[in-house]
């Protein structure tokens, strides 16, 4: 095991920078990529069932964001330190922040799961479903909320590996349980007539199957397994994982929140309107999938150098993802705006769907590649310890600015105002931004060489 983690400390702080990120970046692109095509695979096939069904899966959408911000909030922040703690070679520190970030996320998943099954209806109502909406939203979220202790410790354990280093193993099980998601919704959906319910049954078992590939996956190579033994409830840990997982759960519990409003707001101007802006999410949701597999690339080489003090490598890395993912943005964003129509259309034929999906994608993807200076700077401040910027940048594009702009534009502009709102939160989100980096990077000054040579 030493041999192994001081190969991965030279791995990561001698490679040169740019290849290293690519090569970290791809297993987690893809890993981001398949996530969010089976996100989009649960969108396509329940609208072959309906307007009512689909719309019922974006009002779970929100829970699920709020399952997924535990789960980032213990993976991030286990992760965050993980990596710090492998740069500065305290080994012992790292174990047991593993099995600490583990089995509390399996903990918080099987408590929101008993309170979500007590409250269920109360539940969907308050997450935005209508009359027509509610029975489906209902029989979706029932399954979904058996599935969340292990939701919750899947996220841990796929960031603990890809802080690591170990991006191709967290590949394995994210991707593995993605296929087979892609695989039985249709079988369980039409085949055996499950309808939405045999969806929501779909996502759990491969949530499943990913949970047991990754747990897997911590006993491969240099990856640091979890264990029973190792489980430390200590303040002192507990304090980490709220500094590097605090924006994490921010920005995903804000995120709910935001689709909740959303939701609220567009729920105004009936079930079309829902499912066009839940299409929309899903399928933006899936653009950003290249940005963040892109940058969870760059936090382990962050990481690991910020932790050696090696502040160079940090900021050249930071620099080279920032200019390589715009530009692809930019792509991305100019073949959204062209065939918007064509895009939404594919996940539902209801000319009233298509309408308010088009014009909620053209607006996103005006404003869609200033995305890539704003989660890059999440990322960086949230992998070296910087809460407080963190978690600002967290909740700031999809939280802090979005819910008062779909709050309040709704009322000024109609259903418009709904489709403007994410635009309007990320040309404020940027400019705070901006400034907000370029005083953290000021602040990172090389240590004298023989203190390098020392890490």
């Amino acid at each position: 095991m030493e041999n192994a983690q001081e190969k991965k400390f030279r791995l990561m702080t001698e490679t040169p920078v740019k290849p290293l990120v690519c090569r970290l970046a791809v297993p987690t692109i893809i890993s981001m990529l398949v996530s969010a095509f089976y996100n989009m695979a649960d969108t396509f096939f329940v609208g072959q069932l309906g307007t009512s069904e689909s719309a019922a899966v974006g009002v779970v959408f929100s829970l699920m964001a709020i399952i997924q911000a535990v789960g980032f909030f213990f993976g991030h922040g286990s992760g965050n330190f993980i990596s710090r703690a492998l740069g500065r070679h305290d080994n012992d520190t790292a174990q047991e922040m593993a099995a600490t970030g583990f089995f509390s996320a399996l903990i918080a998943g099987a408590v929101i799961m008993g309170f979500g099954l007590i409250f269920l209806r109360p539940l969907a109502r308050w997450l935005g479903s209508t009359e027509t909406i509610l029975p489906y939203a209902v029989d979706y979220m029932r399954i979904i909320l058996i599935g969340a202790p292990y939701m919750t410790a899947s996220l841990v354990l796929n960031n603990q590996l890809r802080f690591q280093g170990n991006a191709a193993y967290a590949m394995v099980g994210i991707t593995s349980g993605a296929v087979l998601n892609i695989a039985l919704d249709p079988l369980l959906i039409f085949v055996l007539n499950m309808g939405i319910a045999g969806a929501a049954l779909a996502t759990i078992i491969s949530q499943f199957v990913s949970f047991v590939l990754l747990l897997f996956g911590t006993y491969r190579g240099s990856s640091i397994p979890i264990r029973i033994s190792c489980f430390r409830p200590r303040r002192a840990l507990y304090k980490e994982i709220v500094r590097g997982g605090a924006p994490s759960l921010l920005r995903q519990g804000l995120g709910s929140v935001a689709t909740i409003c959303l939701n609220l707001a567009a729920g105004a101007y009936g079930d079309a309107a829902i499912a066009g802006m839940s299409i929309v999410t899903r399928i933006m949701q899936f653009a950003n999938s290249c940005l963040i597999g892109f940058g969870q690339g760059f936090q382990p080489v962050c990481g690991f150098n910020y932790g050696a003090k090696k502040f160079s490598r940090v900021k050249e890395a930071f620099w080279f993802c920032v200019k390589l993912s715009t530009a692809v943005l930019i792509v991305l964003a100019i073949v959204g705006f062209i065939f918007a129509p064509q895009i939404v259309s594919v996940f539902r034929d209801d000319p009233a769907v298509i309408d308010v999906g088009t014009i909620a994608l053209r607006m996103q993807c005006v404003t869609f590649p200033l995305a890539a200076w704003i989660v890059m700077c999440n990322m960086m401040t949230q992998t070296i310890g910087k809460a407080l910027p963190a978690s600002f940048l967290a909740m700031a594009r999809q939280g802090l600015f979005f819910i008062p702009a779909v709050l309040l534009l709704p009322r000024l502009f109609g259903i418009f105002g709904v489709e403007l709102s994410q635009p309007i939160a990320d040309i404020i989100s940027f400019a705070f931004a901006v400034p907000l980096e370029i005083s953290v990077l000021r602040e990172m000054k090389e240590e004298p060489e023989p203190l390098n040579k020392a890490a």
